[in-house]
C-alpha cells in the first residue's frame, strides 16, 4: 500500500481528470479494504487516516472513514490522538450522531495530564460541539479555565465562547471566569477572554433582554481603558510588534468590547472619552495596521455617546481614509460614511469634494459607494452643486447605475428644487441623457409638474420638442415630448416670449407632424411610445389649425388601426370615429386640468401609489374587476370599500352616467329624483346614450332605466386618456377623510396605518404601508393577520412588495363575524416581515387592537 506522499505524487502526477479520478478511486478502494481488515497496526491506520484526509480536501466521500478517527482517538499515543482529532473536526460536524461516541474520549482528554492534549480536546470541541456535547462537558471546560497553564486557558476560552453560543443559558457559569481572564498578565489569555466578553455581550443584544450581562461587564471599563492606554504610549515590544505597533490586535480587541459597554451608556462613553481620542490622534496612518485601529476606534466614537467634537475627529479620520491609494480602506470609509451622514452631516459635507473625486475611480464598488454617499449628501443649500457634478458623472456613468441615479436625482430635485424652472431644468438634463431608463414614477412627477406649473408649459413644450428634433433614441424622452405636446402643441405653435431674456422658437405645424412621424418610423417606437405618440396625434387635431396637417394626423391614425398591438389598434380605431363629432371631439381632447395634490403628500409619493394601484402584473387575474378599471380611469382609489363600490360598476345606466360625463353630459349637477323629468332626466340620458352608441358604430338607442339611487363614484377627471394624471373625486375623498385612520407600526423608517370603515354587514381595514426614509429600499414586505374564532378574516394581495424611499404600498381586509353583527372593535394579531436594502429579513409580531 502507498503512503501519503507517494499517493499525492500520483494524483498530482495525472494529466487529465479521468485519469486523477482513476487514481482517487483505486486508492479509496484499498483503504477500505484495509478498514475492513481490521488491522491492528496504528501506522497503517494514521497512513490510511492521512490519505483520507488528503481525498477529503480534494471534495472526495470520506464518510467510510468516520469510524477509524475514533479508533485513533482511543490511542494512547500523542501522535494517533492529533490526527484521531484532526479527522474527527474535518469529516464530523454536530449533526452526524456518529458525534456522540467522541463525548466519552473529549471527556476523558479533557483531564488528562498532558497539556497537548487536553489542547486537543479542547480545540475539537470549540469546533464541533453540539447542544448535547456542550450540557455534558461545560462542567470540564470551567475547571480548566481556572487553570494555571495559560495554553489551556487560550484554548478553554475560545471554546467556552462556543459552547455559550451553542447554549446561552449556560452562560452564568463563565461570566466570573470571564472577568479574571480580562485581567490576565499573559497575552493571549488576554485576547481570548476578551474574544469570548465580546461573544457574550453581542448575543446578549441580540436577545434583546435587559442587558444583564453587559450589566455585569461594564465595572471593568476602567481596567480595559488602563490597559489601552498602556498599549497605545508603550514604546518598542518585540513580543507583539507589528511594523512598529505594539499589540494592534488587542488594541482592536478592547475597542470593539468598548464599543459594546459604553452603547447606550453615558457615564461609560464619558469614561472613555479620553483614551479614544488618545488612540485616534496618536496612532499612525501611514500603515496599514495603524488604520485597522483607527477604523475600530472611529466605529466605537460613532457608536457611543461621544460629545460632537470625538465625532467629528472620527469623521476627519473616515475623510483621510478617502485619499489613501488602498481601495479597501477607501471602500471602507464610504461605507461607514454612509452611517455617519444622519449623525454629523455637516462634518460628512467637509469632505464632499472628496467623496465627489472618487466618483471618477476606476474600481466600480468605489464608484457605488460613493454614489450612494452622494446622494445622502443633498440638502436645500447645495443642491444645485451636487446635482451639476452627478449629472456629469450621469453622462459617463454605467448602464447598471443609470436607473438608480435617474431615480435619486429626481427624488432630490423633487424634494430639495430651489424653484421650478432648475427642477423643469434638471430633469429634461436627465431625460436627455438616460431617458432609457428613467422609471414610471420618476416620469410621472416629470410630467405633474408640468401640469401643475402653467407658467413653464411653453417653455418645456419648446424645450422637449427642441430634444426630440435632436435624439429620438431615449424612450423617456420620446414619452415626456409626445404627452407635453399633444397637451400644449397650440402654446408650442403659438409662440411668444418666455420671460424677457428668452424667446420662443416659432414652429411649424409640418414640423411637429414630421417629428411624430420621424419617431414612429423609427427603431425605438416600442409600444408605450407608440401609444403616447398615437394619443398625442389625436389630441393634436383640435390644436393645429393647418387642415393638411390634421388630414396627415388623421392618415397616422388610420394606418394604425390595423397594427397587431391591441392597445394601439383599439385606440386608433376609437379615435378614427371621434372624426365625425367635432363637438365631442374637442369636449373629449379638450386639456388636461392639473391633478389635485394635497399638501401633505409628496409628488413623487402619488406617483407611485397612482402606478401600484394600476400594476395589474400584482394582482391575480381573478381580483382585476371592473371597478378596479373604472377607478383607475377616474383616478381614484382603489382602496375603496368593495360593499360600497359594487353598484357603483353594475348597470348599463351607471356607464352612462361615467360615459355621458366624459362627453360633457350633465349628470354630476344634482342627484336624480325617484321620478325623472322627460326633459331633463329621460331625454338627456337617451340623447347622451345615443350619441355614445353612434360614437362606437352601435345601433343600440336603448334607454336605460332610471335609476332610484346616485352611486357614490361620480368623477369629473375621467377624461385621463394617458391614465394617470386624474384625481380622486371630491366625495371619494371627503369619505376616506372622515374614517378613523391608526398607527399600528411605526419602526425601521417603514410605518403601518390602518383606515377602518364600518357597514352593516363587514368591516373593512385599508393597511397602508409607507416607506419614510430617503434612500434605503424595503423590500420582501408581507403581512399576515389573525381574528378571533368568532370572526373571520379576507385579507388581499398587498399592492407591492418592494417600496422605495417615499413610496407607499396597501392591501385591504375585511372582517366579518360568524354571527351576529360585525365587531364593534377590532382585535388583530399582526406578523409583519420585510428586509432593508436586501439584509437579513425582519420580523415583527403586533397585537393591535382599534382604539375606543
Amino acid at each position: 500500500m502507498s503512503s501519503l506522499k507517494q499517493f499525492i505524487r500520483n494524483v498530482r502526477a495525472a494529466k487529465t481528470i479521468a485519469d486523477e479520478r482513476a487514481v482517487v478511486q483505486k486508492e479509496s478502494a484499498a483503504i477500505r479494504a484495509s478498514f475492513r481488515e481490521e488491522s491492528h497496526n496504528s501506522d497503517l491506520r494514521r497512513n490510511n487516516v492521512a490519505k483520507l484526509l488528503y481525498l477529503f480536501t480534494l471534495g472526495e466521500r470520506t464518510h467510510f472513514g468516520q469510524i477509524e478517527c475514533l479508533k485513533l482517538l482511543a490511542s494512547p499515543r500523542f501522535a494517533d490522538k492529533r490526527l484521531g482529532y484532526l479527522g474527527t473536526m474535518l469529516l464530523l460536524d454536530e449533526n452526524q450522531e456518529v458525534l456522540t461516541l467522541v463525548t466519552n474520549s473529549l471527556k476523558n482528554d479533557l483531564n488528562h495530564n498532558n497539556q497537548y492534549i487536553v489542547g486537543l480536546a479542547l480545540c475539537t470541541l470549540g469546533n464541533i460541539a453540539s447542544i448535547e456535547m456542550a450540557r455534558d462537558l461545560f462542567p470540564e471546560v470551567e475547571t480548566i479555565l481556572a487553570s494555571s497553564n495559560p495554553y489551556i486557558r487560550r484554548k478553554a476560552a475560545l471554546c467556552a465562547m462556543r459552547i455559550c453560543r451553542k447554549v446561552p443559558d449556560l452562560q452564568e457559569h463563565f461570566i466570573d471566569k470571564a472577568k479574571v481572564l480580562l485581567n490576565d498578565r499573559n497575552h493571549g489569555v488576554m485576547l481570548t477572554g476578551l474574544t469570548l466578553v465580546t461573544s457574550m455581550c453581542e448575543a446578549d443584544e441580540e436577545e434583546g433582554g435587559e442587558q444583564g450581562v453587559v450589566d455585569i461587564f461594564r465595572p471593568v471599563t476602567g481596567s480595559l481603558v488602563k490597559t489601552l492606554k498602556g498599549l497605545s504610549q508603550s514604546g518598542y515590544a518585540p513580543e507583539h510588534d507589528v511594523t512598529g505597533i505594539t499589540d494592534p490586535f488587542l488594541q482592536v480587541k478592547i475597542l470593539r468590547l468598548l464599543r459594546i459597554l459604553g452603547t447606550g451608556d453615558a457615564r461609560i462613553s464619558e469614561q472613555i472619552n479620553d483614551i479614544l481620542a488618545q488612540v485616534a490622534t496618536n496612532t499612525d496612518s501611514s500603515k496599514n495596521v495603524g488604520n485597522s485601529i483607527l477604523y475600530e476606534a472611529v466605529l466605537t466614537i460613532l457608536d457611543i455617546e461621544a460629545d460632537s467634537g470625538l465625532r467629528v475627529l472620527g469623521v476627519n479620520i473616515l475623510g483621510k481614509f478617502l485619499t489613501n491609494k488602498d481601495n479597501n480602506i477607501r471602500y471602507v470609509a464610504l461605507n461607514t460614511l454612509i452611517k455617519v451622514v444622519a449623525i454629523e452631516p455637516n462634518a460628512v459635507q467637509r469632505h464632499r469634494n472628496t467623496i465627489l473625486d472618487c466618483l471618477r475611480d476606476p474600481d466600480i464598488s468605489i464608484r457605488r459607494r460613493a454614489l450612494d454617499l452622494s446622494f445622502t449628501l443633498i440638502n436645500e443649500s447645495n443642491v444645485r452643486v451636487l446635482i451639476r457634478e452627478l449629472l456629469a458623472f450621469l453622462e459617463v456613468a454605467d448602464a447598471e447605475f443609470k436607473p438608480i441615479m435617474t431615480s435619486q436625482i429626481g427624488i432630490a430635485a423633487d424634494r430639495f428644487s430651489p424653484n421650478k424652472r432648475w427642477h423643469v431644468d434638471t430633469m429634461m438634463r436627465v431625460l436627455k441623457l438616460a431617458g432609457n431608463y428613467i422609471k414610471e414614477q420618476i416620469l410621472s412627477s416629470f410630467v405633474r409638474l408640468i401640469a401643475t406649473t402653467p407658467e413653464l408649459q411653453t417653455y418645456c413644450a419648446q424645450k422637449l420638442y427642441s430634444a426630440l428634433r435632436d435624439d429620438i433614441s431615449q424612450e423617456g424622452l420620446n414619452l415626456a415630448g409626445a404627452w407635453v405636446i399633444g397637451e400644449y402643441g397650440d402654446a408650442l405653435i403659438r409662440g411668444g416670449s418666455y420671460e424677457e431674456e428668452e424667446l420662443v422658437k416659432e414652429v411649424r405645424e409640418s414640423e411637429i407632424v414630421d417629428t411624430f412621424q420621424a419617431i414612429l418610423h423609427s427603431s425605438y417606437a416600442g409600444q408605450n411610445v407608440t401609444e403616447y405618440i398615437v394619443t398625442s396625434a389625436m389630441k393634436l387635431t383640435t390644436r393645429l389649425q393647418d387642415s393638411a396637417q390634421i388630414d396627415r394626423l388623421r392618415r397616422i391614425l388610420l394606418s394604425y388601426q390595423t397594427n397587431l398591438n391591441i392597445e394601439v389598434q383599439q385606440r386608433a380605431v376609437e379615435y378614427g370615429n371621434l372624426f365625425a363629432y367635432d363637438q365631442i371631439k374637442k369636449g373629449v381632447l379638450e386639456r388636461m386640468p392639473p391633478p389635485e395634490i394635497r399638501e401633505e403628500q409628496r409628488v413623487l409619493g402619488e406617483a407611485t401609489k397612482k402606478r401600484n394601484s394600476r400594476a395589474p402584473a400584482k394582482k391575480k387575474p381573478s381580483q382585476i374587476t371592473e371597478q378596479d378599471m373604472l377607478l383607475d380611469l377616474m383616478g381614484g382609489d382603489s382602496s375603496m370599500p368593495t360593499t360600497d363600490t359594487s353598484a357603483t360598476v353594475n348597470g348599463s345606466a351607471n356607464n352612462a352616467d361615467l360615459l355621458a360625463d366624459i362627453l360633457g353630459g350633465d349628470s354630476m349637477a344634482s342627484p336624480p329624483q325617484s321620478t325623472a323629468s322627460p326633459v331633463n332626466g329621460a331625454s338627456s340620458q337617451q340623447n347622451n346614450m345615443s350619441s355614445i352608441m353612434d360614437l362606437f358604430d352601435s345601433g343600440s338607442t336603448s334607454t336605460p332605466q332610471p335609476q332610484p339611487q346616485r352611486p357614490p363614484m361620480q368623477s369629473s377627471a375621467s377624461n385621463d386618456l394617458f391614465g394617470g394624471m386624474g384625481s380622486p373625486p371630491p366625495q371619494q375623498q371627503s369619505q376616506q377623510a372622515s374614517a378613523p385612520t391608526h398607527t399600528a407600526y411605526d419602526k425601521n423608517d417603514l410605518s403601518v396605518t390602518f383606515t377602518v370603515q364600518r357597514n352593516a354587514q363587514a368591516v373593512q381595514v385599508m393597511a397602508r404601508f409607507k416607506n419614510q426614509g430617503s434612500f434605503e429600499n424595503i423590500g420582501a414586505l408581507n403581512l399576515q393577520a389573525a381574528v378571533p374564532k368568532s370572526q373571520k378574516l379576507q385579507l388581499q394581495a398587498i399592492s407591492s412588495a418592494d417600496l422605495e424611499g417615499g413610496q407607499e404600498a396597501q392591501q385591504q381586509m375585511r372582517v366579518t363575524s360568524v354571527q351576529g353583527p360585525p365587531p364593534a372593535k377590532l382585535r388583530l394579531r399582526l406578523r409583519l416581515t420585510y428586509s432593508k436594502d436586501g439584509g437579513a429579513p425582519l420580523t415583527e409580531q403586533i397585537d393591535w387592537s382599534e382604539p375606543a
